[in-house]
């Protein structure tokens, strides 16, 4: 299996475990999206120096991994890309700031060093949050949740077309990289010759396929807004869940953990 059609077959298993008939991905998509869009808040007003408030902030996709039977083992594949990209984030500091908070042992730990760690575990736990959002709720149900929040309604209809046709973009890429390797079948990869002259294509073809689907959108009664319906009322349970969340963010953020169980040690 090519890299892009792995990619498009990641997308319709995400789609097809946001379905699944899990306690998480019952619960109603409003309070999830503002508890999602709330724990990435408090996670990234944590100081730059305070690594052990932050750490405590690992609750929350712990809990929901479990809760959710989110296996870990995927999540950190899908994400492995951008896990990586996240390691470069801030991976100057220690060459910037080289004033010493502590000590381990004979060795001391720079400010530098731990900024570094803090920002990369900010960017960390911002994208494990909003994938748990997508692996349990589907795109109707997040734009459902904007819609609510009254947001544009371009902006909702722009981010569920975005989702929903980024598998035929990646066809059309593969369609595109099955005919170049058909026309130069001895060559590995494409020519970079050939980079400015296939993203074109590319974009003339997307632009050819969105005009057929917004056409095909307007003959079905498409007016500028999706009607989605089987969208159920939020319930007390839904309402707690929210709440509770919130609480225990507030919480891990005022409240310094591990802190005071070293005291208690």
């Amino acid at each position: 299996m090519g890299k892009i059609e792995e990619a498009v077959h990641e997308i319709h298993h995400i789609d097809a475990t946001a379905g699944e008939d899990k306690w998480l991905n019952q619960i109603h998509p409003l309070p999830k999206l503002l508890v999602t869009l709330g724990y990435i808040f408090i996670v990234v007003s944590f100081h730059k120096y305070n690594l052990s408030g932050l750490l405590s902030m690992c609750i929350y996709p712990m809990i929901i991994m479990i809760l959710g039977d989110v296996s870990l083992k995927k999540a950190v594949k899908r994400m492995k890309y951008i896990i990586l990209l996240l390691c470069f984030v801030g991976i100057a500091n220690p060459f910037l700031d080289h004033k010493v908070l502590f000590y381990i042992g004979n060795i001391g730990v720079s400010g530098g060093i731990v900024s570094m760690v803090t920002v990369m575990l900010k960017g960390v736990l911002s994208v494990t949050a909003s994938y748990l959002l997508i692996i349990s709720t589907n795109i109707e149900k997040i734009c459902y949740a904007l819609s609510i929040l009254h947001l544009p309604k371009a902006v909702v209809t722009v981010v569920m077309l975005i989702y929903r046709y980024s598998i035929v973009l990646l066809k059309e890429v593969q369609r595109i990289n099955t005919a170049y390797s058909m026309r130069a079948p001895k060559q590995k990869g494409i020519h970079h010759r050939a980079w400015g002259s296939l993203v074109g294509q590319l974009l003339l073809r997307s632009m050819d396929r969105g005009q057929i689907v917004y056409e095909s959108m307007t003959l079905r009664g498409y007016a500028g807004d999706f009607h989605m319906y089987g969208m159920k009322k939020i319930t007390k349970e839904d309402v707690l869940y929210g709440a509770a969340w919130g609480i225990v963010f507030v919480f891990l953020r005022a409240v310094p953990v591990f802190e005071l169980l070293g005291h208690l040690k």
